[in-house]
């Protein structure tokens, strides 16, 4: 609605995950790079965890992204309240197959077949369950017993868990503990500090195709990130609103009072807020970043290009995306 009053091709702050407006900040590209490295090393189960809000679902479409690039074939589990044959059958799915015969025996059977091909045809297979806190403990033993499809030297069949901490809690039960041994690589995404927000605010509104500065007057990123507690998906929320407020007052400044006001709206908790800039003073806007110098090689048009990402994490992506396990070197 307000997205011709502000000069933007799209909505800048949709709750909606999109792989294309992952801010890769710290934390993320680590959790992305980490996920990246597991599934393409094979290292078998990699966990990922966080609170609601934090960008882990985005996070995997991310990697999803990259990985498209490699020969990485994934089946992606995205509601785990299932029974268990219900779970063999999703996976089998998603990995394109319709005859799916009941017998769990046969089940296994076409599955370790298919597993033995892929490998053979220098395919890398992964399992990616999001929501993973609300398996059942039938299931994370299901997942436990498709890890011992194996060769001498790799898993066939990487495993990747996403869900809220409450899972680091699942895997710690006595009964899950052979699971929880076989865990290679272990990351968490924590909530955004003041530095960071503004750093994504920036980024979401010049990935929206903005041609003006970001409207929020410091004084009101610091509510956003107080507010907000620096979890991502609240402050899209609040960023949302307080632009359709600013819209509706034909303002092109979006000030403490508005960010205040979304919060109500919402129903969030405005605690005092202490602005560390004098609200006597004129509004500072941050300006979308200036573009760089010209290099010999001109840079990627987009910010969520692989290539950018590639660029910060050198040690990774240029390693590992688009090359199969038996490349490394």
């Amino acid at each position: 609605m307000y997205e011709k009053f502000f000069q933007l091709e799209r909505m800048p702050f949709s709750t909606v995950p999109n792989p294309e407006c992952v801010c890769f900040a710290g934390q993320h590209a680590d959790a992305i790079g980490g996920l990246v490295f597991g599934v393409l090393s094979r290292r078998g189960y990699l966990v990922l965890t966080g609170e609601a809000g934090l960008g882990k679902t985005t996070a995997l479409g991310a990697m999803a992204h990259l990985m498209g690039k490699s020969s990485v074939q994934t089946s992606l589990i995205l509601n785990p309240i299932l029974t268990g044959p219900e779970f063999m059958e999703m996976v089998l799915l998603n990995f394109g197959f319709n005859d799916i015969p009941s017998s769990k025996a046969q089940r296994l059977k076409i599955f370790q077949d298919f597993l033995i091909r892929s490998d053979a045809e220098g395919k890398v297979t992964a399992l990616v369950i999001d929501e993973a806190h609300m398996l059942s403990t039938e299931l994370l033993e299901e997942v436990r017993l498709l890890g011992n499809f194996e060769t001498a030297d790799h898993k066939l069949l990487q495993m990747v868990l996403v869900g809220q901490p409450e899972l680091n809690d699942r895997l710690n039960l006595p009964e899950l503990w052979q699971l929880k041994q076989r865990i290679a690589i272990r990351m968490s995404l924590a909530r955004m500090d003041r530095e960071t927000v503004a750093h994504y605010l920036i980024f979401r509104w010049s990935n929206a195709g903005a041609t003006i500065p970001l409207p929020f007057v410091e004084g009101a990123i610091d509510a956003i990130a107080a507010w907000s507690k620096g979890i991502p998906r609240l402050i899209n929320a609040i960023c949302d609103n307080a632009l359709l407020i600013a819209f509706s007052e034909e303002t092109r400044t979006v000030e403490v009072r508005h960010i205040r006001e979304a919060c109500k709206e919402l129903d969030l908790s405005v605690s005092t807020l202490r602005p560390r800039f004098d609200s006597s003073t004129a509004p500072q806007k941050i300006p979308l970043p200036e573009p760089a110098d010209p290099e010999p090689q001109s840079p990627p048009a987009n910010n969520h290009e692989p290539q950018l990402w590639i660029e910060k994490r050198p040690s990774l992506l240029k390693r590992w995306i688009g090359m199969g396990p038996k490349e490394k070197e």
